[in-house]
């Protein structure tokens, strides 16, 4: 991170990157399962959907909290406009998230609909935005080294 030492921001960051890679991969087999119970109406993609975007929501977290502890830390550094813009991505894709977890929670048919599956859009989106913002900003990290 732009203000770190260079020692400690290498690991922290590829720690972080791994954290955070949880939510990309499991809100887009959300995605994917959301898709396939509305073509097949088979119960247990709907079950996938929701355990996949519960385990999202725990590595999301760990993400936003880790996240946010990084904003404050160096608050006053160059780069925390972009920290803050990681970290309103990050908690946009949280909320999203769990207002989606509340949905895939409901009975029947209803549990996914279009509803569901624009939610996961959403929250796949917002995970993928983030990852690029993490790996993009890890990559200036390295020319910069």
């Amino acid at each position: 991170m732009p203000g770190t030492s260079e020692a400690s921001g290498s690991f922290a960051s590829g720690l972080h990157g791994i954290v955070l890679s949880f939510p990309v991969a499991l809100f887009t087999t959300a995605l994917a399962a959301d898709a396939a119970y509305l073509g097949s109406a088979e119960i247990q993609w709907s079950n996938f959907a929701s355990w996949s975007i519960a385990g999202a929501l725990v590595f999301g977290g760990l993400a936003l909290l880790w996240g946010l502890v990084d904003w404050l830390r160096f608050l006053r550094r160059p780069g925390g406009a972009r920290r803050l813009a990681y970290v309103v991505v990050l908690a946009a894709m949280f909320a999203v998230g769990l207002v989606d977890a509340f949905h895939h929670a409901r009975d029947g048919w209803s549990s996914v609909g279009m509803t569901g599956l624009g939610l996961s859009a959403a929250a796949t989106l917002l995970a993928l935005v983030a990852g690029w913002m993490m790996f993009s900003r890890v990559a200036r990290w390295e020319m910069v080294r």
